[in-house]
């Protein structure tokens, strides 16, 4: 066997095996994070084939795409959720309903496990955009955008009322995180998924408010408030950032300065 088909070969494994590699992986390498330290000749041996198979599937990535296009471009279900936009504001809008809420839980479950108010008060926080979502949402499946104007100025104006009342209520929460300068220190598998969380949701919540999508104030209010969710993430994931990875390099003074600074913008 030549080196241009053994690379082939380690590069292009078989569809089994390179699914096989991912909790295989992914276990191998949160094991190694939990329970051995980062010098470990098995974490590194983690960390190796972890990055074997990011390499394998970045390989595969071409492929996939040239295949799901094909694939959406058949498929009658995909082609009436491109054509039917009511149906599409539905779908993500109890999408992102669904992952608000179990992230607001989270956060829940956070500050009943810390005995804290910071780790409440967010998950409150979370819980309230997501029944502002829900109302939002009922609205949508009933009524295709644009359809009733005046009605969803109404919903439009009431959504700004509820995210001004939050963002008041937010202010306050963000100052005594910053007068009692309290810290968590969270696991590092904790702040990476909250990491992966809230750049996902910003990405998503950014594009959706940058796209154009017509001139329907539901849609407005849909963009800002999955937005207001996005920024309050950033916020929650730099507190989490700055206790969990904190190597005694910042003071007291200068994580409370980050977190006013971020809270008031």
């Amino acid at each position: 066997m030549d080196w241009k088909t053994l690379g082939k070969a380690l590069l292009f494994p078989p569809l089994p095996l390179a699914i096989a590699l991912l909790p295989v992986a992914g276990g191998f390498l949160v094991l190694s994070m939990v329970l051995l330290g980062s010098a470990s000749p098995v974490a590194c041996l983690s960390y190796a084939l972890a990055a074997y198979t990011l390499t394998v599937w970045c390989a595969r990535a071409p492929a996939a795409v040239r295949r799901f296009r094909a694939f959406r471009e058949k498929n009658a279900l995909w082609q009436r959720l491109r054509s039917d936009e009511q149906l599409r504001l539905r779908v993500g809008l109890y999408g992102t309903l669904a992952t608000n809420a179990l992230y607001g839980l989270f956060q829940v479950g956070l500050g009943l496990y810390h005995r804290t108010f910071w780790f409440l008060s967010i998950g409150a926080y979370y819980l309230c955009l997501g029944a502002l979502r829900f109302f939002l949402a009922r609205y949508a499946g009933r009524h295709a955008p644009g359809a009733l104007p005046r009605a969803e100025l109404v919903r439009y104006r009431a959504s700004g009322a509820v995210l001004l009342g939050m963002n008041l209520a937010l202010s306050l929460i963000v100052f005594f995180m910053v007068y009692w300068g309290r810290s968590f220190d969270h696991h590092m598998i904790t702040a990476i998924a909250m990491a992966a969380y809230t750049f996902a949701a910003f990405a998503i919540a950014l594009w959706g408010f940058l796209k154009k999508q017509g001139r329907s104030p539901i849609l407005s209010a849909v963009r800002t408030v999955n937005l207001a969710a996005a920024l309050v993430s950033m916020l929650t994931l730099e507190s989490t950032m700055l206790s969990t990875f904190a190597d005694g390099t910042l003071t007291a003074t200068a994580r409370k300065l980050m977190l006013a600074i971020t809270g008031g913008a």
